[in-house]
């Protein structure tokens, strides 16, 4: 079997993306506000963190992630089309229901695993598309 090397491109852009959408997704605009209510979070606490810490190895799991992700699609016959299948898979069914085991010990309010458990299904799907077609 040939080996399949790595698009470099495409796992960095799917990083990227997904750090962006998860920029707007916690943000004021969209679910910022739920998102503190139900990880019992305040303004004060968020703005305290270490932004380049948390910012840095975020980026640094996104494009683990993305690595990953890519050599689960390196398959030829993979498509935009099953790239976003197969990251809208990995988001629901795996990582959403991850979510919702933590949240249940945790016992975090639905709406903590809805806004992080969303987060991952929106941004593995966008990951997918872009892994599946930047070929």
């Amino acid at each position: 079997m040939a080996e399949i090397p790595i698009h470099v491109l495409a796992v960095l852009a799917a990083t990227l993306v997904a750090f962006i959408i998860g920029g707007l997704w916690y943000s004021p605009l969209l679910f910022g506000s739920a998102w503190m209510r139900a990880a019992g979070l305040t303004e004060a606490q968020v703005n305290a963190g270490n932004k380049a810490r948390i910012f840095g190895f975020s980026f640094v799991f996104l494009l683990v992630m993305a690595l990953c992700l890519e050599r689960f699609l390196a398959a030829p016959e993979v498509t935009l089309a099953t790239g976003s299948l197969y990251g809208f898979l990995t988001g629901f069914g795996w990582l959403f229901f991850a979510t919702g085991v933590i949240t249940l010990f945790e016992q975090r309010p639905w709406s903590y695993l809805l806004v992080n458990g969303g987060y991952w299904v929106v941004a593995l799907t966008a990951m997918g598309a872009i892994l599946g077609g930047w070929r």
